[in-house]
């Protein structure tokens, strides 16, 4: 939206005898969307139009058209015109969005590298020192609202316990932002959404991290378009994807030229022999050793597959990839991602804090003793 008023697509217009403020043209739009590489094509980019729409951020200026249509039409962002839905998960989405980026712009931010039980953590802050901070910055009246804030922050997401053991105290107790507002989203991402909910609950749909320029026909990493952020993508072999109709999803290829291929099924065969158990990876005498491994990620990822879930565990590694180089091997159980106990979570939620989390990569997985 913002984008859109600098390049003055959004401007007042008139239209039979009447002016309509704050405004722009459908057609203009879906060029605008074409020219800045944030659709491939027309029909993406009105795909795109009508999903803002479903959700309510933008509509028809006479309300005359529930779908975006690809004309002469006019359209308006419901925030210029004073009739977007604040409900209360916005509202607490948006504060803490608000929270966040005024903690990180300013000098002596009370988000620092922490350690607890020997672990560090990015970005943390202690509930109390939060809780100050909020007074100090009239966000709030009193320590009785400003925990009921941290609390709502926590039940919608946006912040957790770095163990993710316990809900918001005014306390000494460690917690981190979840989300990292300052990632750069792609407007495509918006087409992802329904398809990843429903995969959430399967345990086997794997979750890879980018492989660059991978040998045609010869590896089980796809290439995607080399930007930076992490892309979530299948990794299976290209003579293993069965197509099916419909949308794309969060969990396949995008090519470079980044046209949406038909969905895919992409559960590979497990390379365990056998489903393990939590409980026998921490039972005593186990036949497990815990390895910490930092793996610096480069422009296109790390360069490994986590599948399953309740543990997870390693699907695959590229043998030229960041993650193979710190002694990722295939078979690993994911231990614990950036400090952040995981031996309980779904591939969904480890990807997910990969995702949101550094650059460089902390990871304790627990291997087989041979």
């Amino acid at each position: 939206r913002l984008r859109l008023h600098d390049g003055k697509l959004i401007k007042d217009r008139r239209y039979h005898l009447r002016t309509y403020p704050n405004c722009f043209v459908a057609k203009e739009l879906t060029d605008w969307l074409i020219d800045h590489k944030e659709a491939p094509d027309r029909e993406t980019g009105i795909r795109l139009m009508q999903k803002l729409m479903d959700h309510y951020i933008i509509h028809h200026v006479c309300d005359e058209h529930s779908d975006y249509k690809d004309a002469k039409l006019l359209y308006r962002f419901r925030k210029d015109d004073g009739t977007f839905p604040l409900s209360k998960d916005v509202k607490v989405f948006m504060r803490g969005q608000s929270l966040y980026e005024k903690l990180v712009s300013v000098e002596e931010s009370i988000l620092k590298v922490r350690e607890e039980n020997s672990v560090k953590y990015q970005r943390t802050f202690l509930g109390s020192e939060m809780i100050d901070w909020l007074i100090q910055e009239g966000e709030v009246e009193n320590r009785q609202e400003a925990v009921e804030l941290g609390r709502a922050l926590l039940e919608h997401g946006i912040i957790q316990h770095v163990s993710n053991r316990h809900h918001f105290f005014d306390s000494d107790v460690l917690y981190q932002f979840w989300i990292n507002f300052r990632r750069r989203r792609r407007l495509t991402e918006l087409l992802n959404e329904n398809s990843s909910r429903a995969l959430s609950e399967s345990p086997d749909s794997p979750f890879c991290l980018r492989k660059l320029n991978p040998d045609p026909g010869n590896t089980s990493f796809l290439s995607v378009q080399t930007n930076k952020e992490i892309k979530v993508v299948s990794a299976v072999r290209r003579s293993s994807i069965t197509s099916l109709s419909g949308n794309s999803n969060a969990y396949f290829s995008a090519p470079p030229t980044l046209v949406f291929p038909p969905v895919a099924e992409c559960n590979p065969k497990s390379v365990l022999k056998r489903p393990v158990t939590n409980e026998e990876l921490l039972s005593p005498g186990a036949p497990y050793v815990k390895k910490t491994l930092t793996i610096v990620g480069d422009a296109v990822g790390w360069g490994f597959v986590v599948r399953g879930g309740r543990p997870c565990h390693i699907q695959a590694v590229d043998p030229g990839g960041p993650a193979a180089a710190a002694g990722m091997k295939v078979c690993q159980f994911v231990f614990s991602v950036n400090g952040v106990y995981v031996l309980h979570l779904d591939y969904q939620t480890i990807s997910s804090l990969i995702m949101t989390g550094p650059r460089t990569l902390v990871m304790e997985v627990m291997e087989a003793i041979e």
